[in-house]
């Protein structure tokens, strides 16, 4: 049976260090963490997402603002509310909610971001600085799961890496982090053009999977003692479930489980990572702007 990796845990543990942090930011330097979200439309998954942003703040002592704009609204009043907020020394961190609805662009969105305030790391200047390996707000996901494997004692360094999945959003930021000199990973970026996936897979020594397909990867295609790092989340039906439907992975989690040597569970695996690194990023933001470190 392959060790769990939980990110559940790991977030917990993560979040009562950044709370620690965050008082000593306000009794050292009267200075408290704060985070703008901005939702366009009422997408009942926006909305639940956000809320459970917002609980994640106010536990550690975050200070959250939200602003909502109907979803009729000129996209020139959302670029007007990211202005006022990349002008308000209040805010070090500015998130807005993907998707969008209809009529916005979600790339003029995140450009019209402040670099310095774009905690969930997708503005081009921070995307650029990942490449060129210098400092800056790496996405939320790649870091969590880079910070999964770093705090789970799974030395990347000389390893086979691959990652199914080419996305801006984790994929290919993802393969940059781990190809970095400080972390020295040889990675394979495979994708929906790759030929013969199995073949790149079963060469993994460390498996990362996020294509929003269940069972993308099968038992057959991965070897033994790997490490396997499922992001995705889907909902399948399940009639014995109250809501009609469970979550799952991208990968044969109930087969694979019993071949590896470590795994991410869904739901409770990467997800919780996401959140945790939007508030270490706000932090990070918010001494950043200040001098502080």
């Amino acid at each position: 049976m392959a060790h769990i990796i939980s990110g559940t845990a790991l977030s917990k543990t993560m979040r009562a260090e950044m709370a620690a942090e965050v008082e000593h930011l306000k009794e050292s330097h009267a200075l408290t963490p704060g985070l703008a979200v901005v939702r366009v439309g009422n997408d009942p998954a926006s909305i639940s997402y956000i809320k459970g942003k917002r609980e994640a703040c106010a536990g550690i002592g975050i200070y959250t603002t939200e602003h909502i704009l109907t979803a009729d609204r000129p996209e020139a009043d959302l670029l007007d509310v990211i202005e006022q907020l990349n002008d308000d020394p209040a805010i070090h961190g500015i998130l807005v909610q993907l998707p969008l609805p209809d009529g916005f662009d979600e790339q003029t969105a995140l450009n019209s971001l402040s670099p310095y305030k774009d905690v969930d790391g997708l503005h081009p200047v921070n995307l650029g600085r990942l490449v060129r390996g210098e400092k800056g707000f790496l996405p939320c996901t790649p870091h969590g799961v880079q910070q999964m494997l770093e705090r789970g004692k799974f030395d990347v360094a000389g390893k086979h890496v691959v990652i199914v999945g080419r996305s801006t959003l984790v994929g290919r930021p993802l393969a940059n982090i781990l190809s970095q000199k400080a972390t020295n990973a040889t990675v394979t970026l495979c994708h929906t053009g790759t030929r013969d996936l199995g073949s790149f897979t079963r060469q993994a020594d460390i498996l990362i999977v996020v294509t929003g397909h269940p069972n993308t990867v099968t038992a057959d295609m991965v070897k033994k003692d790997a490490i396997v790092i499922d992001i995705g989340v889907n909902r399948v039906r399940d009639p014995s479930k109250k809501s009609g439907y469970r979550l799952v992975g991208d990968v044969d989690y109930p087969r694979i489980k019993n071949k590896v040597r470590a795994i991410t569970p869904v739901p409770g695996g990467v997800g919780p990572m996401t959140i945790t690194m939007l508030l270490h990023n706000t932090i990070k933001s918010a001494k950043r702007l200040r001098g502080i470190g």
